[in-house]
């Protein structure tokens, strides 16, 4: 009876394996990226470039003291609502 579920197990096992095998060559010969022409790339780094710009210009006019101050102001209201 042992021998039985043993060999049930290792058919099992073995399967599992091909399985796995097909998957892994499936995956390597199919790789899941995207290939954009240079209209869409050059589109993508115009766009990348101008969001990196107004984040730069957001980050100089960002005041660390009144961000402070306000996150200050907010905590103490929560306290008071306590």
């Amino acid at each position: 009876m042992a021998e039985v579920i043993l060999y049930g197990l290792v058919i099992i096992l073995f399967i599992l394996v091909i399985i796995l095998a097909i998957l892994y060559v499936s995956a390597k010969n199919n790789p899941y990226y995207v290939v954009y022409d240079e209209e869409t790339k050059t589109a993508l780094k115009r766009r990348v470039m101008s969001l990196k710009e107004e984040l730069e210009g957001e980050l100089e006019q960002f005041d660390v003291d009144d961000w402070e101050r306000t996150l200050e102001e907010s905590i103490d209201e929560e306290v008071r609502n306590l």
